[in-house]
């Protein structure tokens, strides 16, 4: 199939398709726990489980899955990783048991990692730069979307359906992504590598030790896992195998697994310190808010959910409007604009929060966080694929997305442990009970002194993510604009220029 032939467009629009299943999946599932919980007739730490070996699962192979897609094209891997995830979401619904369940989340996060860096490959080599911002657009809001929707409609479907069918509902839309994407996404130019095989044995084992580490560091109390395994021992080896990848890919003679040359672009740099605090806000924010609807003001799952309606639409309408922005201003200003919001709209909504505050109160900061929504995935994902070379779209979408995954591990760890002690703080020995129960609003009657001490401590909760918020806004400072290096490249007569030959400034 000729690139000149295809239509971008509809590849990027069928790629979504599947792009917005997983990410709903990401948060689908917190809803359901408790349905969760009670049909598996298991505790609230194994159910845990059925969200946390998802997000490892994901988590870790990306950086693989993304070189992959360069060496046997991202069509190939996309389609790949969408049937594993339609068949592995049909055996989540029919498993009986706990351990099965997890076992099939685990096969699901791998066909997400195949999936995921491909779509923003596709991008980098289908549209060209000076169109680029409106499809990052329509990535960007379904990235946005998805992981606000997640909790309605996994509430819709648990109240009217049961847990199971948030997971049979993928298979008709797998199917249709399918059959979208085999017609639809052309079949780019493969890019012959010799694969890096001890690249990829340090980065998975650095990975899972760092991301299970941290993930499940609160529910081992940051001690002791097995015998003299420990969690700060775990993280350790983690963070010790990483820093011997990135000296092995500056040293190997084969292709490296992740290009270091990619870091020299201070854009792509600064735009992955970004996304990995979006990534980090998003997942932690959300976590202490559902809390506080279902067990403070006693609203049901649909109900918690609705309140991320208007924040949800407000970023999906901005999203087109944005992207035609981000084609023509400085990525600083746009972005700097959505994460700003982000900042000023978590410390608000934490203010905001407590036993008795009107909804109304509640929906306002929310509602700046859909501006924030709307304004910043564009302008971060834009710059960091804007200059890469087609033989790198893969290795850096996969290098991307690994970023933003792991400040989503991260912000849902530190988010437990924020959440833990300002209950502790606020509730005494009381909050342990209250942690037992997972959340759940069929068991817990909060009296009024309690609910305000847990309304307190939920709002609290959200500062962090608020005060993480700043560090992005810090990074989009010092984008440089690369619609300069574009003028110069005309000017020069070459596709791109060095990266620092322009500073934008």
């Amino acid at each position: 199939m000729e690139l000149q032939q295809v239509n971008p467009w509809r590849a990027l629009i069928a790629l979504c398709v599947g792009f917005f299943m997983i990410l709903v999946d990401s948060t689908i599932v917190s809803v359901a726990t408790p349905a969760i919980q009670e049909g598996l007739h298991t505790d609230i730490n194994s159910v845990v489980w059925v969200t946390s070996a998802y997000l490892l699962a994901y988590a870790v192979p990306l950086l693989v899955t993304g070189r992959l897609g360069d060496r046997f094209g991202p069509r190939r891997l996309y389609l790949i990783g969408l049937a594993v995830f339609t068949l592995s979401s049909l055996w989540c619904g029919l498993t009986g048991t706990i351990g099965m369940l997890i076992a099939a989340r685990v096969v699901q996060g791998l066909g997400a990692a195949m999936m995921t860096p491909q779509t923003m490959s596709v991008i980098t080599r289908t549209f060209p730069g000076e169109r680029r911002g409106q499809a990052m657009s329509l990535w960007g809001a379904v990235a946005g979307v998805a992981t606000l929707v997640g909790p309605v409609v996994g509430g819709v479907i648990t109240e009217n359906w049961g847990w199971e069918w948030i997971f049979y509902v993928n298979v008709p839309v797998g199917v249709i992504g399918f059959v979208l994407a085999w017609w639809l996404v052309p079949a780019l130019p493969v890019h012959s590598h010799t694969f890096d095989w001890v690249g990829v044995a340090l980065s998975g084992a650095g990975l899972f030790c760092l991301v299970f580490g941290i993930q499940e560091g609160e529910s081992y109390d940051w001690g002791t896992m097995w015998s003299f395994v420990s969690v700060p021992a775990l993280i350790v080896v983690g963070l010790l195998l990483m820093a011997v990848f990135v000296w092995w890919q500056a040293r190997t003679r084969v292709d490296p697994l992740v290009p270091l040359v990619l870091f020299k672009d201070r854009n792509f740099s600064l735009a992955n310190v970004a996304i990995c605090v979006v990534g980090f806000v998003i997942t932690s924010f959300a976590l202490p808010m559902m809390i506080y609807a279902q067990v403070v003001r006693g609203l049901s799952p649909i109900e918690s959910g609705l309140l991320f309606v208007p924040m949800a639409v407000l970023s999906a309408i901005l999203s087109p409007v944005v992207g035609h922005l981000v084609d023509r201003y400085h990525p600083r200003l746009i972005a700097g604009f959505g994460l700003t919001c982000l900042a000023v709209g978590l410390f608000w909504l934490g203010a905001a929060i407590g036993p008795d505050t009107p909804t109304w109160q509640l929906v306002l900061p929310l509602i700046v966080l859909g501006l924030a929504n709307g304004f910043m995935w564009s302008p971060i994902s834009v710059t960091a694929t804007r200059t890469l070379p087609p033989q790198r779209a893969g290795a850096g979408s996969g290098v991307y997305n690994m970023t933003r995954q792991m400040g989503a591990v991260i912000g849902s760890a530190a988010i437990a442990a924020v959440m833990q002690a300002r209950l502790a703080h606020h509730l005494g020995s009381s909050a342990g009970d209250l942690a037992a129960t997972g959340g759940s609003t069929t068991t817990v009657h909060l009296p009024p002194a309690v609910a305000a001490g847990f309304a307190r401590s939920m709002g609290e909760s959200i500062y962090l993510p608020a005060a993480v918020a700043v560090l992005a806004i810090a990074a989009a400072l010092f984008f440089r604009n690369p619609h300069g290096e574009r003028r110069m490249a005309a000017q020069l007569g070459k596709d791109q220029v060095p990266a620092g030959s322009v500073d934008g400034l």
